[in-house]
């Protein structure tokens, strides 16, 4: 799946199991940029993917890292979550 694509789904879907609309989006988004987000047009800056997730209550990472497992679903989550912990390792070593 492409990653705008697979973005857009991670976004609806959280949306939907946090029981939020579009409207709730209202304050940091226009209907019709989310919207567009959602049916994978665009992809979002840094700084409104953080403005989603915080509407969301979720980190940023999740969303992204939500996004990666539509797009690779054969992955798992525990799978990339180990990934994930490797690699911050040795980006900034343990207990940082």
């Amino acid at each position: 799946m492409e990653l705008k694509k697979a973005f857009g789904a991670a976004l609806k879907h959280a949306r939907a199991v946090q029981k939020k609309t579009q409207e709730d989006f209202a304050v940091v988004s226009s209907r019709t940029y989310l919207s567009a987000l959602e049916r994978g047009m665009y992809s979002p800056s840094m700084d409104k993917l953080d403005t989603l997730a915080s509407v969301l209550e979720l980190h940023p990472v999740t969303l992204v890292a939500s996004s990666y497992l539509n797009a690779e679903p054969e992955m798992g989550v525990d799978v990339l979550l180990e990934r994930l912990k490797e690699e911050l390792m040795v980006l900034h070593g343990p207990g940082k």
